[in-house]
């Protein structure tokens, strides 16, 4: 499973733990309900300043992952 696919099920996770609709986190979080549901199916490359807001939304963490090579 990739990063991306992690942080959206992460995300997803989060949010029906908290029975939030993927419509009202995205209002709360000001991002758009397209751009959600893409974060939460692992699909695009979100800015970290959405992803941001969306995990300060749902009172998550944000942890930054770096690969080395």
């Amino acid at each position: 499973m990739g990063t991306m696919e992690q942080i959206g099920e992460d995300i997803k996770a989060r949010r029906k733990v908290l029975s939030i609709t993927q419509r009202t986190l995205a209002e709360l979080a000001e991002v758009g309900i397209n751009t959600l549901t893409r974060i939460e199916k692992g699909e695009g490359n979100p800015s970290l300043a959405v992803l941001e807001k969306i995990a300060d939304t749902l009172g998550m963490e944000l942890k930054l992952v770096v690969k080395q090579k």
